[in-house]
């Protein structure tokens, strides 16, 4: 709570110091805590219905994001991707979570199996980000029954959420060797590299304060414009670097090793803790490439999936 109250508090500075508007960073905050304290409440009286439940509503709304996004602001050049692909990344890990949270192998069965039915709808969808990461989330929560302790495995996670980080940072500082910089160009389109590189120039311009909250899209201006453009520079931590300052992108930072450091400490199994882990470090890199976190079915999916898996079941699962 200390964390998100920084975060908060911070976006309130920076929105005073450069009349910025921080209703975006306070949504995703609020997003985050509702979640989190709903995952805790219902994650200790239903350890497997509640992430079932929560797996279920993720992939209906993945199914759904066009809809629910309609109209300029989610169309190309950019698009919903990183929104749906996120959310598929956290359905399947409340399945895992919920797989091994329960003691009936019928059931275990069947919620590995929709798992898998959220792997093939990415496909079906044509998210292959999401196909991926759903894939890479299945398989990590596989292998996570043959794990005795969690706290090097998260600290992989932890180091694969960096590289991405340091990847999409020196791809925009255009200090990547030449071949491998034009390869993830024309993966990530140069529009969006373009935005990446006018976030870092800001905020390499701004240290202290920031440019204030919501004004990317007013100050950001020689990355190419499109009509359905939406002030944003598709990469959570470029994002709060840029109009933010170097505060704003270290407590996005801290916000996920405090995650990672919770389910460490996590009284649910290791196979519940790692399975959460795998899928929110999904979502960082996702939030590291994208625009995810700008849609609130995110953080609030976020919020939950690390509440289901930090909880205290009141019936005791055995620890591992």
């Amino acid at each position: 709570m200390i964390l998100l109250g920084a975060c908060a508090g911070w976006s309130l500075i920076t929105a005073a110091a450069h009349d910025g508007r921080p209703e975006g960073m306070l949504l995703a905050v609020l997003a985050v805590a509702a979640g989190h304290a709903v995952g805790r409440v219902s994650g200790a009286l239903l350890p497997v219905a509640a992430p079932c439940a929560g797996a279920a509503a993720g992939l209906a709304l993945a199914v759904a994001l066009p809809a629910l996004s309609a109209g300029p602001r989610y169309t190309a050049p950019l698009g919903h991707a990183g929104g749906t692909a996120a959310l598929l990344a956290l359905a399947t890990g409340a399945a895992g979570c919920a797989a091994w949270a329960t003691a009936v192998a019928e059931l275990r069965l069947v919620l590995r199996l929709l798992a898998v039915g959220i792997v093939l709808t990415g496909g079906v969808l044509g998210s292959a980000a999401g196909c991926v990461a759903s894939t890479a989330v299945l398989l990590c929560s596989l292998a996570a029954g043959s794990v005795s302790r969690r706290g090097g495995c998260l600290l992989g996670l932890a180091v694969a959420a960096a590289l991405v980080a340091g990847t999409a940072w020196a791809l925009a500082a255009d200090v990547l060797p030449g071949g491998l910089a034009r390869v993830l160009e024309g993966r990530l389109t140069e529009h969006r590299v373009a935005l990446w590189r006018d976030a870092l120039h800001l905020a390499a311009r701004n240290r202290g304060l920031g440019i204030g909250p919501g004004r990317f899209g007013e100050l950001g201006g020689t990355a190419p414009r499109t009509l359905s453009a939406d002030g944003k520079p598709h990469s959570a931590l470029l994002q709060l670097a840029a109009e933010q300052g170097v505060v704003g992108a270290l407590l996005f930072v801290a916000a996920f090793c405090w995650v990672l450091h919770a389910l460490w400490r996590s009284p649910r199994s290791t196979p519940v803790a790692l399975t959460a882990g795998a899928a929110l470090t999904a979502l960082a890199v996702f939030a590291t490439v994208s625009d995810a976190l700008s849609f609130t079915t995110v953080t609030v999916g976020a919020g939950l999936l690390a509440g289901w898996a930090s909880a205290r079941p009141w019936a005791r699962e055995p620890r591992l």
